[in-house]
């Protein structure tokens, strides 16, 4: 049956081969339904002409002393095959297209046959003659930004306006786990899916990284949208896990006991560090940039510059006399221009190793330097302090953020009741 109906397709080929004012939309038509009933054909077929590009053609072809050798097909328009200087052999499609004259390479031979690039240019005619241009087409698949891209042109447009903290975070995440997954795929090739399976792999061991990395992918994707670069954001609608928020302060026993264990120790950059973190309630990367020029000791006020605060805005915070002091051990021990300078004069990098040793001498476990943050906020709190003063002092910017410490202000408000009942209960006894 198959048979017969080639040809039945053979016949009527030749008949409108023949005729110089047949349709062209339906030869090709025509052209590639023959390819699809036998793939063999255009290499031979008894009794008729045979097609003029051949493996045997291609062998015989000789290489040009310079430039390029191209042999037309007299079966698709179009279909051709170039060789070149080098010795290089690929098949070839032209057309014109909107007045244009137009070649794409369809493909190297021999990785392509003869009948596989002909089937292939026998599809891009049908493309051309119903009003597609294929080269523009492949040249805008090329230009197409991959997600390793999207995050260059990200961390040079975007990623400067956010806190270093937040930049160095975002780096090691884009490096270690989202470039290596995803940096090579185009742009448009990256569907919901693949986000989802991304983030279920990250999620079975770091779930709070997961999120992080979703979080950052989603917003260079719609910087991707508002440049113009995608329509549609594949990471939208996407669930992330569940996170609990990490609640470790210090108590007043065991801030007495990291108080005596930083006395205890030699004034060094380190140690004052720690106990400035401990009276300000400051981000460590503020702490460790701070510079003698951002210190007004006539209102005894720190005004940390926009460059250093997550928020990105200038925050100007009173400090404490004990505060005030331990600048004035900072002072005794250097004129830096760094309060809390490094060996070599730079910004101090790291004090882990003198929290970690001080902890341990305090008898204290579970503790991260960020938690000094907290534990200044909680002691405030339970201290009376209101919670828009503890978010004005602490630099944040939404009340949320602030209102994980509400809890902490019960037993504040429950001595403050019972001091109205006490007053109570004595007047009964009068």
């Amino acid at each position: 049956m198959k048979s017969s109906v080639f040809c039945h397709f053979w016949r009527k080929m030749t008949q409108i081969r023949q005729l110089s004012s047949c349709d062209r939309g339906t030869h090709h038509v025509i052209q590639a339904r023959l390819l699809t009933l036998n793939p063999s054909f255009g290499r031979t077929w008894d009794g008729h002409e045979m097609p003029r590009i051949t493996d045997k053609l291609i062998r015989e072809m000789l290489t040009p002393k310079e430039g390029q050798k191209i042999e037309r097909d007299n079966l698709v328009t179009g279909f051709g095959v170039r060789k070149t200087a080098t010795g290089h052999t690929a098949f070839i499609f032209s057309y014109t297209s909107r007045g244009r004259d137009r070649r794409m390479t369809i493909g190297q031979y021999p990785a392509w046959s003869v009948v596989a690039a002909r089937q292939m240019a026998a599809k891009l005619r049908l493309r051309v003659d119903a009003g597609d241009d294929p080269l523009d087409e492949q040249q805008v698949a090329r230009a197409e930004y991959t997600l390793e891209q999207l995050w260059e042109r990200y961390e040079k447009l975007v990623l400067p306006r956010k806190a270093e903290s937040t930049q160095k975070d975002e780096r090691s995440l884009w490096r270690r786990l989202i470039l290596p997954k995803l940096g090579r795929r185009r742009l448009s090739h990256i569907r919901p899916g693949d986000v989802d399976a991304f983030h279920l792999g990250i999620s079975a061991t770091t779930p709070v990284q997961a999120n992080r990395c979703i979080a950052s992918i989603r917003h260079a994707f719609n910087m991707a949208i508002r440049w113009e670069l995608v329509s549609s954001n594949p990471v939208t609608g996407i669930k992330k896990n569940s996170e609990r928020p990490r609640q470790r302060y210090l108590d007043d026993l065991e801030r007495a006991r990291f108080v005596a264990a930083l006395d205890a120790r030699e004034d060094t950059p380190s140690v004052l560090a720690l106990h400035f973190l401990l009276l300000t309630g400051a981000r460590r990367g503020e702490v460790l940039k701070a510079r003698w020029e951002q210190i007004d000791f006539v209102q005894e006020a720190w005004i940390k510059p926009s460059a250093h605060t997550k928020q990105r805005r200038l925050h100007r915070v009173p400090l404490s006399n004990a505060a005030m002091a331990v600048l004035r051990r900072a002072r005794a021990l250097s004129d830096c221009e760094y309060i809390f300078p490094g060996k070599n004069g730079e910004a101090l990098t790291e004090i882990r190793k003198t929290f970690s040793a001080v902890c341990r001498e305090a008898n204290i476990s579970g503790l991260r330097i960020h938690d000094l943050r907290h534990s200044y906020a909680s002691a405030l709190v339970s201290r009376g302090a209101s919670l828009p003063i503890i978010g004005g002092l602490l630099g944040h910017t939404q009340v949320s953020t602030t209102a994980r410490y509400s809890h902490l202000a019960d037993e504040a408000m429950r001595r403050a009741t019972n001091l109205l009942g006490e007053e109570a209960d004595g007047s009964e006894d009068d």
